[in-house]
């Protein structure tokens, strides 16, 4: 039954192709010109593409309709932005500049020459002028600039830094946390510390003044180190803007890298499929492989972009993938091309190549393009945008290597048929044996017509394949497997999780200075988190519901990520110690709510209530979170406080509230990741599991398939773990790309296995590696050498997308011309020869040539396999 799927779905295809073939063959300018005008045409899509990239950091790497975006709408929507700024009450991050000042040695910075660096730097930042002054920009409390914390308590004056006592974290009602780092204290007072960090916010209203004042201030330190004061305090500076400055800037670190790429995709190409033989040499084909793949990523994406689909800054290393993908089928049609009889005409040859090529060609194509297109599923848009860029350029790339690139080789047929010279095109005498050079060509083997062999199939053929299938090497391999396996398994359990922003910055910026010493010297406090209780019918005046949202507000402190010893910021437990006052009963409705007013406007606690008509329909406290140094530790507090949160509204009295700070939008990949990955995973692997049962006649070398796809997953996912990887939205990717590759490699050994006609599994192991190890080779080369470059990359996104390439090539290959050809020796049952199901497809040849072997086109699955 298997097999006449198989045959269901295999016969009409090659016959197609085959058709194809002929119609290539006879009209090749047509279809040399044809893909021409089309690349040109939907090239014209690029002039769209400044408009359509689509570069905002949270809109691309953080999950659609994240818990967190919600819970900001809900805090937008209650709490509206006051003309009283207070940052502990922002929305979101703001619009600010900050300085982390060190010393240069890492000593205390808690002396007199310090601060007189930091009070001098203060006022040149205070006094950066783009049009506008500080004082006019900057956000304001009570008319005045918001100020730093430190240098009020020192009242700008440096002496006063080593007389004061100042208490931490805590001081006289401030909170120093997020001000003063790497500190040390006698009982809670501040004796050292190795920071200072000061803010700079500015009225989020004024956007374009701010945009200006923002681009100076970077100015301003960017050349702080050319100053005389650099040498007593060591400067890390930021911006709200800096980020996604730095952000956009990645792309541009890659452009120079697409010309090498193609340079070097070409010289490979070249060298791969170079000979002596001045005729028989395919120098000018695999130049135009390359080109082919160019003109895949130009038309596809001109498409795309003419569609409005946005593009992402991933998008940019999609071109390297296609390239590589593109020059693995240019080396299948040409292996095949070089496997029909040489004294056939162009047209004949070419029907034969397709018909044998054009199945695998498009069954791999199709495998890759299915697991690009279920990375759709993902919440990321930047993952979105990959895929759909890469998918449709791999169509595009298909398409165009059985058009443009197979006129090619039809051109290059008529030019080896008429015995000229690959350069000159003049015509040269016929080699008389394998012995081809700059004046004779055209050399073939007469006993079997076709093109003599490569030298690396008769190394495959005579030594490799032999070699694996002695008992100890395959004991060996196995010895070797299970050391893979452990290694895989326990660098899985050390994968962490999510994308670290400074990452999103290229290397050496200042960003990811200001990320470090923010790490190292200001990671013992986290958010302050806003708890929102968003009931309208929550009754605060009600002894009963105030104990249910004290027990409720106790159950967070108590969290080993929140701080116990600070109080949480409540406005109710401020309301309450008024109502203490004699004549004041606030267990009364009609009492809380007249008195509610004007305590709120006297306390400063306008902004974290929201009572209008007599009802109040939301109201805020916050708490504060210590120790926040990983991400693991980040993904442990959001759950936790959602947790929390929800047994809140499970108690006796019910308290519905949201927990909710802008950091908590980046969080939310921690939720989202691991769950998303694992589901793209499995529903890629099923449908490949599904389309290998299709196409392979044997349902146990199916699930070896299915097998291998697993065991390249694992150790992608433990050897990327243990190579500094994190699992975020960019490895997803690349993990997504993880199972069309790898079923590439196994598919196309385990059919050339149970398709090859020999008779016992070590001979059929021979059998499948001699057809397939050199394709196998030449495809992993050249999409590693497609991607190679970005090694050399300043861009995290980049540089990830360059290993987690070069582990999955790598260990496809291996698992297909080490792993899977051993483990399928040990599987009898799917040693089933084909001589006793062989179906006789007619010839289609000159019935006075002999018939070409290659017809039988059992082996669509492998690269090579196709052309025996």
């Amino acid at each position: 039954m298997a097999k006449c799927k198989t045959d269901c779905i295999e016969k009409p295809l090659s016959l197609v192709f085959e058709k194809l073939g002929r119609v290539v063959g006879r009209h090749p300018c047509v279809f040399l010109l044809l893909p021409l005008f089309v690349a040109a045409a939907l090239g014209a899509g690029f002039i769209f593409l400044h408009e359509r990239e689509s570069n905002d950091i949270e809109d691309q790497f953080t999950p659609i309709n994240g818990p967190a975006k919600l819970e900001r709408a809900i805090v937008v929507e209650n709490f509206p932005q006051s003309e009283e700024f207070s940052q502990l009450r922002l929305a979101s991050e703001g619009t600010y500049a900050s300085l982390i000042i060190t010393g240069l040695q890492g000593e205390n910075i808690l002396n007199e020459a310090a601060f007189r660096d930091i009070i001098e730097l203060d006022r040149q930042v205070k006094s950066i002028s783009t049009g506008n002054t500080f004082e006019k920009l900057c956000a304001k409390t009570k008319g005045r600039c918001m100020s730093n914390a430190i240098l009020d308590i020192i009242n700008y004056n440096a002496t006063e830094i080593v007389s004061l006592d100042i208490t931490y974290p805590m001081n006289n009602g401030m909170f120093l946390g997020t001000t003063i780092g790497g500190v040390e204290l006698d009982s809670s007072k501040l004796t050292s510390a190795k920071a200072v960090r000061l803010f700079y916010f500015l009225d989020e209203k004024k956007t374009k003044e701010n945009s200006y004042w923002l681009d100076g201030f970077l100015k301003l330190l960017s050349n702080y180190t050319e100053q005389k004061m650099s040498s007593k305090v060591h400067v890390s500076y930021f911006t709200s803007i800096s980020r996604q400055n730095e952000f956009e800037t990645n792309s541009d670190s890659i452009i120079p890298l697409f010309s090498v790429t193609y340079f070097l995709a070409i010289t490979l190409s070249i060298m791969s499929c170079s000979r002596l033989d001045c005729v028989r040499t395919k120098v000018w084909v695999a130049a135009l492989g390359v080109v082919s793949a160019g003109l895949a990523v130009l038309a596809s994406f001109g498409l795309l972009l003419f569609c409005g689909m946005p593009f992402a800054i991933t998008v940019a290393s999609s071109p390297f993938l296609i390239l590589g993908i593109g020059v693995d089928d240019m080396f299948i049609m040409i292996s095949c091309w070089q496997k029909t009889e040489v004294n056939k005409a162009v047209e004949i040859r070419l029907a034969e190549t397709y018909k044998e090529a054009g199945v695998s060609i498009t069954i791999t194509t199709l495998t890759d393009v299915l697991a690009f297109y279920i990375g759709l599923m993902t919440p990321f848009r930047s993952v979105q945008s990959f895929c759909m860029y890469t998918s449709t350029a791999l169509l595009f790339c298909y398409v165009f290597n059985i058009t443009f690139f197979g006129a090619c080789l039809a051109l290059n047929g008529r030019r080896e048929k008429g015995n000229r010279h690959w350069l000159t095109c003049m015509k040269v005498p016929e080699a008389t044996g394998d012995d081809g050079g700059c004046c004779v060509g055209g050399a073939y083997d007469k006993n079997t017509l076709k093109e003599f062999e490569m030298p690396v199939d008769l190394f495959f053929k005579n030594y490799y394949g032999p070699f694996l299938t002695r008992v100890w090497v395959k004991m060996t391999v196995c010895l070797i497997y299970a050391g893979y396996l452990a290694v895989s398994i326990y660098g899985c359990f050390q994968m962490q999780e999510g994308l670290d922003l400074k990452h999103l910055a290229t290397d050496g910026s200042y960003v990811g200075s200001y990320y470090d010493k923010e790490d190292e010297f200001f990671s013992a406090f986290g958010p302050n988190v806003m708890l929102v209780i968003k009931d309208e019918d929550f009754q605060y005046w009600n002894l009963t519901a105030r104990e249910s949202l004290d027990l409720c507000l106790k159950n967070f402190q108590n969290l080993t990520v929140a701080d116990s010893g600070i109080s949480p910021v409540s406005w109710l437990n401020e309301y309450m110690k008024f109502g203490q006052n004699p004549g004041v009963n606030l267990n009364n409705e009609t009492q809380f709510k007249s008195y509610l007013t004007a305590f709120l406007n006297l306390s400063g606690f306008s902004q974290d209530v929201n009572y209008t008509n007599n009802q109040i329909h939301a109201s805020r406290m916050f708490i504060q979170t210590v120790n926040i140094r990983t991400a693991i530790d980040e993904k442990d507090m959001l759950a936790a406080f959602r947790e929390t949160a929800e047994k809140c509204g499970k108690l006796q009295t019910p308290v519905d509230l949201i927990v909710y700070h802008p950091a908590f939008i980046y969080f939310d990949q921690y939720a989202v990741i691991i769950s998303n990955t694992i589901q793209n995973l499995v529903v890629a692997t099923c449908v490949m599991l599904v389309i290998s049962l299709l196409l392979i006649p044997n349902p146990l070398c199916s699930l070896w398939v299915t097998f291998a796809i697993a065991s390249v997953i694992v150790g992608v996912a433990g050897f990327m773990a243990l190579w500094d990887v994190s699992l975020d939205s960019v490895s997803m990717i690349n993990l997504v790309i993880c199972i069309g590759f790898s079923v590439d490699f196994s598919a196309h050994i385990s059919y050339a296995f149970v398709s090859s006609e020999k008779s016992s599994a070590n001979e059929k192991a021979t059998d499948a590696i001699n057809k397939l190890g050199y394709p196998i080779i030449q495809g992993a080369v050249s999409t590693i050498a497609g991607v190679v470059v970005l090694a050399a990359a300043k861009s995290y996104i980049f540089r990830t997308f360059f290993k987690i390439m070069f582990l999955v090539i790598l260990f496809g290959a291996v698992h297909g011309i080490v792993f899977i050809p051993v483990f399928l020796t040990f599987l009898g049952t799917c040693s089933s020869s084909r001589e006793k199901n062989k179906p006789n497809y007619p010839d289609l040849s000159d019935k006075s040539e002999q018939p070409v072997k290659s017809v039988v086109i059992q082996n669509v699955w492998c690269s090579d396999p196709d052309c025996p």
